[in-house]
């Protein structure tokens, strides 16, 4: 039998490594993660100037991320892995005719501060100087996947980027928490806001994760979407976003995360003076401890 051009034992000293008083499921994912890696660099015979670029390139994102934005999120997701991950822990049957909302991403600029707005306030606190921005009527129920009832005082929260393709964070001429809200569910399981028609928009290019498409010659554009959080006392949390169907990069995210389940239709809204477009988009909850196909 030929020898190994590397060392054929490494690797397994580097597992055995790890103590008797390490947690099984951590074991099983170090274990896991310490063979793919050992066995990427040695396929492709890493170099040390290599390897350094990516030490340096997850430094970068580090210190990029802050409360406000998550460059190391954002590099997991050019390059696909938080939307297999997402698929493989909450694996929807999409055929199904009425199965719970699917997932999405979370995505490297949620904030975990943002205030309670009333039903049928507007998240847009700073009217876009480009002219594109679109109100849009937003509402629909949250109710129990199981039994289908509405749920009480559920929360939903909501934001989006505005037309320049700016989270708020981000752009300083936009008002704090612009394009954002959390809502509170009526005793009919209801919620609604107003907000901007989403358009698409790259993802930042300024850290890491910019850098990595433009090396893969990809580009960085996400299609038009708001992301949402629904959570309920005795229902398990859904992060996920929905998207414009009549945008151009459905079919080609930058970050994957699309799924068709997703894909909504603003129509058209009359007799109200504050939007012309309308969208309705009920949310499906899992209770806790429910098994579904898929959840």
């Amino acid at each position: 039998m030929a020898s190994h051009r590397f060392d054929p034992t490494f690797t397994d000293k580097v597992v055995s490594a790890m103590g008797d008083k390490t947690e099984p499921r951590f074991k099983q994912l170090m274990t896991s993660l310490i063979r793919h890696v050992h066995d990427f660099a040695r396929e492709n015979e890493l170099t040390i100037d290599e390897w350094m670029a990516g030490v340096q390139l997850m430094n970068w994102a580090g210190q990029m991320s802050d409360a406000k934005r998550n460059e190391g999120q954002l590099v997991c997701d050019v390059i696909g892995l938080e939307s297999l991950v997402d698929e493989i822990t909450f694996k929807l049957a999409e055929e199904a005719t009425d199965a719970p909302t699917a997932t999405a991403i979370l995505g490297p600029f949620f904030r975990a501060d943002t205030p309670f707005r009333s039903n049928g306030e507007t998240v847009v606190r700073t009217i876009p100087k480009d002219g594109r921005g679109e109100i849009a009527f937003m509402s629909g129920k949250v109710v129990n996947y199981v039994t289908k009832a509405p749920l009480v005082n559920a929360s939903v929260e909501v934001w989006q980027a505005s037309t320049n393709g700016l989270y708020e964070q981000q752009d300083p001429e936009q008002e704090e928490f612009n394009l954002r809200g959390k809502f509170r569910t009526d005793a009919e399981g209801k919620y609604s806001f107003y907000c901007l028609r989403p358009t698409p928009y790259p993802v930042p290019d300024d850290g890491p994760a910019g850098k990595l498409l433009k090396m893969m010659d990809r580009h960085p554009f996400r299609p038009a979407h708001i992301h949402i959080i629904a959570t309920c006392d005795g229902y398990k949390p859904l992060t996920t976003q929905i998207f414009d169907r009549k945008d151009p990069y459905l079919t080609n995210d930058s970050v994957f995360a699309v799924k068709d389940s997703l894909i909504v239709d603003f129509v058209e809204r009359k007799n109200d003076p504050q939007a012309r477009i309308e969208l309705t988009y009920d949310v499906r909850l899992v209770p806790d401890g429910a098994k579904t196909s898929g959840v």
